[in-house]
């Protein structure tokens, strides 16, 4: 029987485990990937492991997304990053080189290899036929360490791209439509490999847009085949000796295959507050639009940008439109200002923003009270934007510059022809703000601002776990929710005891202080918990606040590989009215910890004790032994301790 791409990729990195779906593996890591955000808490857990220099093939530390400098801690924590990528040999992109994903599948991404990134959507290297995975800073800190990978065997999922999209469909419009068919939740467990003929006709950021929106999908990842678009990519990039034609086998067996015609797809949008509520353009044809946001790791290419200046060439952008645009790297900046694209977006009215995450994570840019914003980016949940009050709307390039010279949202389809732009030859190659590290690390020096905290660590699991409940939430709460992460707050990314004040805040106001009088207890949660970023710091400020267990009808995957790295129990309810059932305070418990937790990886079955309202219910915790032994432990550092 023949192989998929994914399946080939990791059965030539496979450590150890049956590439069985379901049963846990462990994969060597070729490259890891952090950001500021979640960077500095996977260096100083890098730091904690105590080795000295990095083992991967290559591993680059990018400043991306929180950019703004209103105070020392931002510079601080920069300067730590670029000062430990030195000491122990990771490259460090600076401030301005641009967007991580943008930059990594530009300069360093390779067809065949693994990658293993801090943060959601890393996937967005799949574009080139990499295994790119999102994870957790403390996995990704044993990556660097040498160490391996643990996950699940995922289900294999196969697009069939078939035909060839219409005029003004986009690449955008392809992975809404996937989000539309399987939503948020339908990806969790599997990889999602694209095929068909009408892959030859999209080009590498127009891969890269549907493998980064992927992460949407709660998939473990999404790949496109490395093929000949992917050697001209390569090529122009000046990488050419990079390249690996990279294929499924033609007697490969996929879980489930999903057909997709190109020619019928239509320009889509995805309403408030959810990447899977998707809709044609012409359903909300008319909305008037406050604002326009066009960049992001998901729409920030050289080809994207070019569009959108096209599109704005004479044109002046609507008196109540705010139009930001934000390109995704140096490289795509340097080359719209050395053509003239710069120069028609400015003449047009659009602010130029920095090459940064920006508007996508609510870091600047936040909309105004009840504003309708049209973005680009990947994601719209409820207040990420900054503004609570203000609906997000995610539609392509195209759609989102045409509403912004409209000043309302227009279905393109009657606008004519759209502008063709092709893929250049090459590109403009200037890695100057890519600082590498020093062959000799002996004189330097880790610069610690006053605002990087000792970050928790747990204890051993206690024999019996008891806590008061100490939140009642509802389905697809976010890491948003969970920890947020915006302007005011990322700052501070490095001091979990100060986020932790704010954990869960959104969606409970009271929950820190609650969790602070109860010392700890257990969180109760629905459908899908945890999606979104890969953000460790929503595992880490609950257990800051003492929190033993989350209970919940399902998990994201990569918070729940955080919460057991973090010694916190994943639990989910076997019966789903156990959800219904419990109420705020109750007091909950589980005796015998340890042995249920170890029975836990044969049998999956863990019982907790309503003691308040006199009733005991059966949870499934889905874990290895291997994991069972991190919860005891008190999470992966102090496991990775016993082992010696």
């Amino acid at each position: 029987m023949g192989q998929t791409i994914s399946q080939k990729i990791i059965s030539a990195h496979l450590i150890s485990g049956s590439m069985e779906a379901g049963s846990e593996i462990s994969i060597l890591i070729d490259q890891t990937l952090t950001q500021d955000s979640t960077g500095t808490m996977a260096y100083l857990q890098f730091e904690a492991i105590d080795i000295p220099k990095v083992k991967t093939k290559l591993s680059v530390a990018y400043i991306d997304h929180n950019m703004l400098q209103s105070g020392f801690e931002n510079a601080d924590d920069h300067k730590y990053i670029q000062t430990v990528a030195a000491k122990h040999g990771i490259r460090f992109s600076k401030p301005g080189n641009g967007v991580c994903h943008q930059v990594h599948i530009e300069r360093f991404g390779i067809p065949g290899d693994t990658l293993l990134g801090s943060d959601s959507h890393t996937p967005t290297c799949g574009g080139i036929g990499m295994l790119a995975i999102g994870a957790g800073g403390l996995d990704v800190a044993v990556a660097m360490g040498g160490g391996p990978y643990y996950l699940s065997m995922p289900k294999m999922t196969q697009v069939v791209l078939k035909g060839r999209l219409a005029p003004w469909a986009t690449a955008k419009d392809i992975i809404l439509e996937v989000l539309r068919v399987m939503t948020v939740k339908g990806g969790v467990g599997k990889i999602v490999e694209y095929a068909g003929d009408g892959i030859d006709y999209l080009s590498v950021p127009e891969r890269a847009t549907i493998t980064n929106m992927g992460a949407e999908l709660g998939a473990t990842t999404s790949i496109f085949p490395s093929d000949e678009v992917t050697r001209k990519f390569l090529e122009a990039q000046g990488r050419a000796s990079d390249y690996v034609a990279l294929s499924a086998d033609s007697d490969a067996l996929y879980d489930e295959v999903i057909e997709i015609d190109l020619s019928t797809l239509s320009p889509m949008v995805a309403k408030p507050h959810m990447p899977d509520n998707v809709v044609k353009v012409s359903e909300i044809e008319g909305l008037k639009v406050d604002q326009v946001c066009i960049g992001s790791c998901t729409n920030s290419s050289l080809m994207d940008m070019l569009k959108v200046a096209a599109l704005l060439k004479g044109k002046t952008v609507h008196t109540d439109v705010s139009l930001v645009i934000a390109p995704g790297s140096k490289q795509v900046f340097n080359m719209l200002a050395e053509c003239g694209a710069l120069a028609d977006m400015i003449a047009a009215g659009a602010r130029i923003l920095e090459c940064s995450c920006g508007p996508c994570i609510g870091m600047g840019q936040s909309p105004r009270t009840d504003a309708i914003s049209l973005r680009t980016n990947n994601r719209n949940f409820y207040a990420r934007s900054g503004t609570a009050s203000a609906n997000v709307y995610l539609v392509s390039p195209e759609v989102a510059t045409l509403a912004a010279i409209e000043g309302r949202v227009i279905d393109p389809i009657n606008c004519g022809q759209p502008p063709v732009i092709s893929m250049p030859d090459s590109f403009l190659i200037n890695d100057n703000l890519v600082v590498l590290p020093p062959d000799d690390n002996h004189e330097i020096e880790v610069v610690r601002g006053p605002n990087i905290k000792p970050f928790p660590i747990n204890t051993r699991l206690p024999e019996n776990v008891s806590g008061k409940v100490l939140a009642l939430l509802e389905d697809n709460i976010t890491t948003d929710h969970i920890m947020p992460s915006n302007a005011k707050l990322l700052p501070y990314r490095s001091n979990v005891p100060y986020l932790a004040d704010y954990c869960l805040t959104p969606s409970d106001p009271e929950f820190p202080k609650r969790a602070k009088e109860n010392q700890g207890g257990f969180i109760i949660g629905g459908a899908n918990y945890g999606q979104g970023s890969s953000r460790e710091h929503a595992a880490l400020a609950p257990l800051q606040l003492g929190v033993k267990a989350v209970i919940t009808k399902s998990f994201a995957r990569i918070h729940m590989a955080n919460l057991i790295n973090n010694g916190i129990l994943p639990l989910t309810f076997a019966d789903l009215s156990d959800y219904d059932r419990i109420t705020l305070l109750d007091e909950l418990y589980i005796d015998n910890a340890q042995e249920q937790i170890r029975s836990a990886a044969k049998d999956e079955t863990v019982t907790v004790t309503n003691i308040t309202q006199g009733y005991s219910f059966r949870t499934i915790c889905s874990i290895s032994e291997r994991q069972a032994e991190i919860l005891i432990a008190g999470g992966l550092l102090n496991y990775t301790k016993t082992l010696g």
